[in-house]
């Protein structure tokens, strides 16, 4: 039986995933202009894995007798990853992706030390897995994020 905290945790990562595929989505169709269409490609890229790592949340939590939350006990967390008023900000978009990848990676390395202190080996596993795509991700937007001057 699996812990209640990692139970928590691998359904607030799940609910994650899911957002944020809708937020990339929405990002994709909104942004504009030249310097836009590096970070539009890179999201659609990204929405498939991160469908991918909810996929994967989804049925590991129904191999631990549970299930993914549905549409009615989702919460929308990330404010930062809203689409812009202004069309091409690429900026505010890359400053949300990074957003939420800190959050992601903070909460499969919760995840990661839950499921290690209740003797879920799979679940870590798992969890180590999706992490190293979430730090993947940061790294690659930091990356568009250096082409920005700071203020």
């Amino acid at each position: 039986m699996a812990s209640d905290r990692v139970v928590d945790l691998l359904r607030k990562a799940y609910a994650d995933e899911i957002e944020t595929v809708m937020n990339y989505q929405t990002n994709a169709i909104v942004l504009d202009g030249v310097r836009a269409e590096e970070i539009k490609e890179s999201l659609q890229t990204d929405i498939q894995e991160e469908l991918g790592h909810a996929e994967q949340l989804g049925q590991r939590l129904k191999q631990l007798d549970a299930r993914p939350p549905g549409s009615a006990e989702f919460t929308a967390r990330q404010d930062s990853l809203q689409p812009p008023e202004d069309s091409t900000d690429v900026l505010a978009v890359i400053e949300g992706v990074l957003d939420a990848e800190e959050d992601a990676i903070a909460t499969y390395r919760d995840l990661i030390d839950a499921a290690e202190e209740a003797n879920d080996p799979v679940t870590e596993d798992l969890a180590v897995t999706v992490l190293s795509d979430e730090e993947a991700h940061r790294t690659e937007f930091r990356g568009f994020q250096k082409e920005y001057p700071t203020e």
